[in-house]
């Protein structure tokens, strides 16, 4: 058993807890906390990938600008009388825990049918996670996908800033 497997299973057995812990949890800042820890264990199990650019845009991007952006939502709704929240059991929680059932006991089938343990299935997945690995896949072939998405974004912040010049004006 590798230092990295250790690393691994820790970091999975934390990101587990903290996600049971951000759905489970009533007080909706305690969930969002949680929900950063869960973020910063995705990063470092990322890491144990040897995907390192992916981990520090997940803790840039999510763990820090989007969740600071939930914090402060969750800051203004003022939610108040808790208890109007609640919701009884239904047929729709009862359809959700079902399908949960049996996406759990598909896993547990995959993972037991697994034989011969981790299997790799990338062969250079060293130089797959790193800044040039993503540079080199994007610019040489998704080249033509990456314009396209560049130019939609482009015509959304342009629509974006005529429709809020209207509403000034």
């Amino acid at each position: 058993m590798s230092l990295t497997f250790i690393f691994f299973a820790v970091l999975s057995i934390l990101a587990i807890a903290s996600g049971i812990v951000t759905i489970s949890s009533k007080n909706p800042v305690i969930s969002a906390m949680a929900l950063v820890v869960q973020f910063f264990m995705l990063a470092g199990l990322y890491l144990t990938l040897n995907a390192q650019f992916i981990a520090v845009i997940q803790i840039l991007v999510y763990a820090g600008a989007i969740m600071v952006l939930v914090v402060f939502v969750i800051m203004l709704l003022n939610l108040g009388d808790e208890e109007k929240l609640k919701e009884n059991f239904n047929l729709r929680v009862g359809i959700a825990i079902a399908f949960g059932a049996v996406l759990l006991i598909q896993f547990i089938i995959i993972f037991l049918s697994q034989s011969s343990g981790i299997k790799s299935f990338a062969p250079n997945s060293i130089s797959q996670g790193t800044v040039e690995g993503i540079g080199k896949e994007l610019y040489t072939n998704y080249l033509l996908p990456f314009i396209a998405i560049s130019i939609v974004l482009v015509a959304a912040i342009v629509g974006a800033v005529i429709l809020a010049k209207r509403k000034i004006d």
